[in-house]
């Protein structure tokens, strides 16, 4: 006789509630929270986007569009991704956020037993997303600088390894890897036939130094970013991804079967944000980077981020895991754990895209965490 299963399949069963989600559910349950949990832009979507979603909605366009997106979208942020990389030939598929972009990569690369390196702290869907398709994470601890070393990353390469994952800026760290470290990267994929997808969703948010993609240096990256982060349309689900044309190719198969196509109004709403002066939003997002740094620097221990909207203290008492919990019972602080991110339960991430108020309220709740 076999033995009994389920209802659910072993691999979505393997799939826990991510930590970020657990800090959003959390902050539901209290009366006053002061949420520094969620990575989400509190700046206002641009004027001409909303203006263009809305008359996207009076002209009724709601139906699905060709999967790899309108033409006046995809068109256009073509030309730019050939233009920034030099590169004629590279194809983009317009998706359903850049989570849809970076679901079709991995769906269109790997194969069951292959290895993909992933450098933690890291995003968390990458861990996941890996091994549901059955392939393997090989993970590279970056801590306590978080800059990754290259002849490590040669060193871990194996017969097996099929990808390579890079989001520089990151989340969680707010690291932003250096245009020499980028190259090199891109240039030791290339010699071994490797696939470098290349997560650029915080590219806009560079604030000590000019952003480097791995592109510029090999026509075998694949590329993922969005409209969520940048121009605060987290909701609207509008991404792409740009590379090879097989690879690329295989992703708008895929997305056939998957998300069809992102949503036409969303996509309408892009074309007007691609126009959009995004300066005044990225001056303050800097601004409460320093403020929050200048506020608990003589507290905690971290590394200056050069970009993303994320800080990555350390944790007093040497546990995120335990921090977060005790920053949610004595001061309704929401922030995550290290511990999402990967093996390493050393540090927790704030999120500091929040009104003034409440930058102002976490960076008081933890001066009185830390004892001062």
């Amino acid at each position: 006789m076999t033995a009994t299963r389920g209802p659910v399949s072993r691999r979505a069963g393997a799939f826990d509630s991510s930590g970020i989600r657990k800090a959003f559910d959390l902050a539901a349950r209290l009366s006053d929270p002061i949420n520094l949990a969620i990575g989400q832009p509190d700046f206002a979507m641009p004027e001409g986007a909303r203006a263009a979603a809305k008359a996207a909605i009076d002209a009724g366009r709601n139906g699905y569009t060709p999967t790899q997106g309108i033409p006046e979208l995809r068109e256009k942020l073509e030309g730019r991704a050939r233009r920034e990389t030099g590169q004629p030939d590279r194809r983009l598929c317009v998706t359903s956020g850049s989570s849809g972009a970076l679901v079709l990569a991995l769906m269109a690369l790997l194969d069951p037993g292959d290895e993909v390196i992933v450098f933690e702290p890291a995003f968390v869907m990458y861990r996941p997303l890996v091994e549901f398709l059955g392939a393997k994470v090989v993970a590279l601890d970056t801590s306590p600088s978080f800059r990754i070393d290259v002849d490590r990353v040669a060193g871990a390469l194996t017969p097996a390894t099929r990808a390579i994952l890079l989001n520089t800026p990151s989340n969680p760290t707010g690291f932003v890897a250096d245009a020499a470290t980028v190259r090199d990267l891109a240039l030791l994929a290339d010699r071994h036939g490797i696939t470098l997808v290349s997560d650029e969703l915080y590219r806009s948010f560079c604030y000590d130094a000019p952003f480097a993609s791995p592109a510029l240096h090999s026509d075998r990256v694949v590329v993922i970013d969005g409209f969520s982060k940048s121009h605060a349309m987290t909701g609207w689900r509008v991404g792409w991804i740009h590379g090879p044309r097989a690879v690329i190719d295989a992703c708008t198969m895929l997305q056939q079967y998957t998300f069809v196509c992102a949503p036409q109004v969303g996509q309408w709403a892009a074309v007007a944000a691609l126009d959009a002066p995004m300066d005044a939003p990225l001056a303050e997002c800097r601004r409460k980077r320093d403020t929050l740094m200048a506020g608990i620097r003589d507290h905690y221990e971290f590394v200056q981020p050069g970009g993303a909207f994320y800080l990555y203290p350390q944790a007093p008492g040497g546990s995120g895991k335990a921090f977060a919990e005790r920053a949610a019972a004595e001061e309704q602080l929401i922030v995550v754990p290290g511990s999402v991110f990967g093996a390493a339960d050393t540090h927790f991430r704030i999120a500091y895209t929040v009104t003034d108020h409440t930058l102002d309220r976490g960076i008081a709740a933890l001066r009185r965490l830390a004892g001062g």
